[in-house]
């Protein structure tokens, strides 16, 4: 996400908070796996989208992205060489297409924000290692996630695995703090430096998110003003988690389990 940020403070969570923000995280990791199973070729994104607004708002929840900023969707939904905060409308999934489905849900006031990039059909080798990657990318990020570090550790880890396999790492665009608000701080870059950066806290929650290209990493906007490209058009994955910390360790709020049980099943 770009620096769309309440310039406020870091705003640590309580436990009971962070119960609070585990749940919203949970509805968008059950939304994901909803909607993993219906990722094929010929799928309607735009349908996709009302169907993941359906089942948020089953769930006591409120889409965390609709109207945010104007948006006008549920789901941010980039293609291929899309990098972040595409339209669904007009998106039909196509084989060997890869799609970053990003989504949010507010629930009993806190947000739950979390992203996964899905294979269409069948994709190209280098693709698949491109998102094998970018995952351990978000893995290694958690686990930097901890009391000792600093926020520039998190992003070193990103950006050192993905450059040793010969990748783009965004910098225009950085994960960030969660809470009350979508964006809060600290801002949280997939790039960075050893022991700079804001100290990690007790009672952290972040969203962790690279960003990773299969070329450069340079982007540009679209004439949409809202879908963010690689600048030499080449693919592009996302993954994102929040992340509390708590006893001093990172705690991943959200998850993938939903949505690999979906896949397997596929």
């Amino acid at each position: 996400m770009s620096s769309l940020f309440s310039k406020e403070k870091i705003i640590y969570k309580t436990p009971a908070e962070i119960e609070i923000m585990r749940e919203a995280a949970q509805i968008v990791s059950r939304t994901l796996g909803l909607i993993a199973a219906e990722i094929k070729p010929g799928a309607d994104m735009l349908k996709i989208d009302k169907m993941a607004e359906e089942y948020i708002r089953s769930q006591n929840a409120l889409p965390g992205f609709l109207g945010m900023y104007d948006f006008p969707n549920t789901l941010c939904v980039s293609l291929n060489a899309e990098v972040v905060h595409g339209y669904p409308k007009g998106k039909i999934l196509k084989d060997g297409d890869i799609v970053s489905v990003d989504c949010g849900a507010l629930f009993e006031g806190f947000y739950g924000d979390h992203a996964y990039t899905f294979e269409v059909g069948e994709v190209a080798p280098e693709i698949k290692e491109l998102l094998k990657v970018t995952l351990e990318c978000l893995n290694i990020g958690v686990e930097h996630t901890r009391v000792g570090n600093r926020i520039g550790d998190i992003g070193w880890a990103i950006q050192n695995h993905a450059e040793k396999h010969g990748y783009g790492v965004v910098k225009d665009l950085v994960g960030h703090g969660l809470g009350r608000t979508m964006h809060e701080e600290p801002q949280v870059p997939n790039y960075g430096r050893r022991g700079q950066g804001k100290k990690i806290q007790e009672g952290l929650v972040i969203a962790i998110e690279p960003m990773i290209n299969l070329g450069t990493e340079r982007v540009i906007t679209a004439g949409d003003n809202w879908t963010i490209l690689t600048a030499d058009r080449k693919a592009s994955a996302h993954f994102e988690h929040d992340v509390a910390v708590v006893n001093g360790v990172p705690e991943v709020l959200s998850t993938f389990k939903y949505v690999e049980e979906a896949l397997a099943k596929k």
